[in-house]
Parts: structure tokens; C-alpha cells; sequence
């Protein structure tokens, strides 16, 4: 089988990052929660040079949150927990390999705060 990756990779770069991102509801609130009454500043939905969008990001420091809805998990069906998923994983190894520091938000622990415990 001969499969030229390192020629086709501009290709599959232009494919993977030619998606618009859709930011939901909840990562504009994360945002504004850091970036309004927190004080960081941050770039809403940054694409690094790599390809990867980052939902809030300061690409100086490269510190990055990722605001991870349900559709980053998947339940575990003895023990009923939410397990982040292999997409999701694979990219935050990715991530960490070029450096990056990301910190997750998950719906599930944003959703039962209040906005004291949020903060």
C-alpha cells in the first residue's frame, strides 16, 4: 500500500481546520465569566497554527480551556460516570505534545455550581 501522508497533509490540514467552529452557549459563558470578572485575556475560539481550535486561548503563554459540553463524554456503563472520549483525548495529548497547558470545563461540574463556586 502506498499512501504519501507528508503529500497529502496540507490537504487533510485544509480539511480538518476549513470547519467553522459553532461556540455553544456555555463556552460564552466560561468567556465571559475568565474574561469579565476574572480579568484573562483571551482569544475566543483561536486556531493554532497547527490546526487545532482552541475554544479560549492565550496563544503568548499557550494556555488554553477547552469548554467540553456532553458530546466530549461518553457514561460508563457499570459505574454511570461520565469518561471523556477518545477524540477528546487524543487531541489534548496532541495539544500537550506541542506544548500547550489546556484545563477542561466540563458541563456536567459548570452546570451544578452557582456562580460563586464557578468563579
Amino acid at each position: 500500500l502506498n499512501f504519501p501522508l507528508s503529500s497529502n497533509l496540507q490537504s487533510f490540514k485544509a480539511a480538518y481546520a476549513g470547519e467553522e467552529p459553532t461556540p455553544s452557549k456555555f463556552q460564552r459563558e466560561v468567556s465571559a465569566m475568565l474574561g469579565q470578572q476574572m480579568g484573562w485575556i483571551h482569544v475566543f475560539e483561536y486556531r493554532t497554527a497547527e490546526g487545532f481550535s482552541l475554544d479560549l486561548a492565550d496563544p503568548k503563554s499557550k494556555r488554553a480551556i477547552e469548554v467540553d459540553g456532553p458530546s466530549h463524554y461518553l457514561r460508563d456503563v457499570l459505574s454511570g460516570d461520565s469518561v471523556v472520549n477518545g477524540p477528546t483525548q487524543f487531541k489534548a495529548r496532541l495539544l500537550r505534545r506541542l506544548g500547550w497547558r489546556v484545563a477542561d470545563v466540563a458541563y456536567y461540574e459548570w452546570d451544578c455550581r452557582s456562580e460563586q463556586e464557578r468563579r
